[in-house]
């Protein structure tokens, strides 16, 4: 592996900063490590070396000194979201030769803050299920198991920082498209709270289910790749000014992962830990790690405790909410160009178009208590701990698990309620690397904090990493079987 591919994104850009590194050889070395591991995970299937050679050639200076500047670093973008001038497929057969005109405003942002897009990471069509494979591009396959799924959505750019193909990589997240993949990949993937990472712009411009977040190896390049990400936009209303603490704190998601930086050093009381809200089931192999995970931060200050909650309600909310999107987004797709489709996306889009009149505003009723409730609960607990994914990584070959725990699924969203419950809420939650199956397996730890606390969650996320001490397992060598 090339020396720089297994340094961290904060010293490959402190050497692109002090010119020991040049943006030219920092390119060179990400193709290098993804032209060795791709035949075996296909993680980027699309390339852009000339525009990146070029952007490279000509950085912007005016933001230099601006807390996330990259200094030239190569970074990838999930193919979900727009590149001025390359392909960008969606992961679907319908845009397989589609090339936008204009970049998404989170992508204008990497680039304004020095970062240098250089490919186009594998997704599941329009992100539809947390297993990432499509028509256009075939399967991304697990780093630490070829055998094995990635997950999804964002499945192609958590297998490019495990695999040492990017030091950072862009996600998006509706049910868990940043946190899933990183579970099973062991990165790490953040939800924000929305507005935090302006993107679009869209015609859906209030929706706050759907976000944009970033991806790493570990939590202080998660960090710095949040200062680049984050900021406000007026073309995305739901954004905001950076804003690490609502209540006093770092400038900087980075300075918040320093206890010196903060005018009172952040202590824990309670924190809350459970296997699925009261309501989910877990596989006993992920429930045993994460508990064992979560007793650690007992060792940060705080009293562990089981979280007495129930949010049975959260799967009718969530499914509602999302079919009602996915219909008033993709319905007119669906009608011109349904067959090609697959068939789970095709589902989803006509439980959409069937749902009554008021069902989507009941749901969204629904959702506010819900979040009350939640609101309620952060009053006297500071975290709350769960497993990111129900299940350990599965079948490459399987699109979505029929049965955990003796519970089965009739659809390909069931599974994924353990990060999407979360989703409604509009906390922040990441998830961290925490542990391995007997298998070798990846398992990741989702932490959630109230919301707008990110700069909190990523504090004693980093606390909790430094406790596990496993985030040094990525870089590695995709495994041969």
């Amino acid at each position: 592996m090339h020396e720089l591919a297994r340094m961290s994104a904060r010293a490959v850009v402190a050497a692109l900063r002090n010119g020991e590194v040049t943006p030219a050889a920092a390119i060179d070395a990400a193709l290098e490590r993804i032209r060795e591991t791709d035949p075996v995970i296909n993680a980027v299937p699309t390339l852009c070396e000339d525009r990146a050679r070029r952007r490279a050639s000509r950085l912007p200076t005016d933001r230099r000194d601006d807390p996330g500047y990259l200094h030239g670093l190569p970074v990838l973008i999930k193919d979900l979201t727009d590149v001025e001038g390359v392909r960008t497929t969606y992961g679907s057969p319908v845009y397989a030769d589609h090339v936008p005109e204009r970049s998404d405003i989170v992508v204008e942002r990497i680039e304004r803050m020095g970062g240098v897009v250089l490919g186009k990471t594998n997704t599941p069509e329009f992100g539809a299920g947390s297993q990432t494979f499509n028509k256009v591009f075939g399967v991304t396959r697990n780093p630490w198991d070829p055998s094995k799924t990635v997950g999804g959505s964002s499945g192609g750019a958590a297998a490019a920082l495990a695999a040492g193909s990017a030091w950072l990589a862009t996600g998006s997240d509706l049910g868990g498209s940043l946190r899933n993949p990183a579970s099973f990949c062991s990165v790490t993937g953040l939800r924000c709270s929305s507005g935090t990472v302006a993107h679009g712009p869209r015609e859906l411009a209030w929706d706050s289910l759907m976000i944009s977040g970033p991806m790493a190896r570990d939590i202080a390049d998660l960090a710095l790749f949040l200062d680049t990400m984050a900021g406000f936009d007026a073309r995305d209303p739901l954004s905001r000014p950076r804003t690490p603490d609502p209540v006093g704190g770092p400038a900087t998601y980075t300075e918040a992962l320093d206890p010196e930086a903060w005018p009172a050093r952040p202590r824990l009381r309670r924190v809350a830990w459970t296997t699925g809200f009261g309501y989910l089931p877990c596989d006993p192999e992920v429930a045993a790690i994460t508990e064992r995970a979560a007793g650690r931060f007992a060792k940060l200050g705080a009293d562990v405790v089981p979280a007495e909650m129930d949010l049975g309600q959260a799967e009718d909310i969530f499914q509602t909410l999302r079919a009602d999107l996915l219909a008033t987004d993709k319905g007119a797709l669906h009608a011109a160009h349904g067959d090609s489709l697959k068939a789970d996306l095709r589902w989803n889009i006509e439980l959409g178009l069937a749902l009554e009149r008021a069902d989507a505003g009941r749901a969204a009723l629904a959702r506010g208590r819900m979040l009350a409730e939640v609101q309620d609960f952060f009053v006297d607990h500071d975290l709350l701990l769960a497993p990111v994914a129900m299940v350990p990584p599965f079948s490459a070959d399987v699109p979505w698990p029929r049965s955990v725990a003796g519970v089965e699924f009739d659809n390909y969203v069931g599974w994924l309620m353990t990060a999407a419950t979360i989703s409604l809420t509009d906390c922040p939650a990441l998830s961290v690397p925490c542990g391995y199956t007997e298998a070798g397996l990846p398992v990741g730890l989702q932490v959630i904090a109230p919301a707008r606390h990110e700069g909190r969650l990523l504090y004693w996320a980093r606390r909790f990493e430094e406790l596990a001490g496993i985030a040094d397992g990525v870089p590695r060598d995709p495994a041969t079987g």
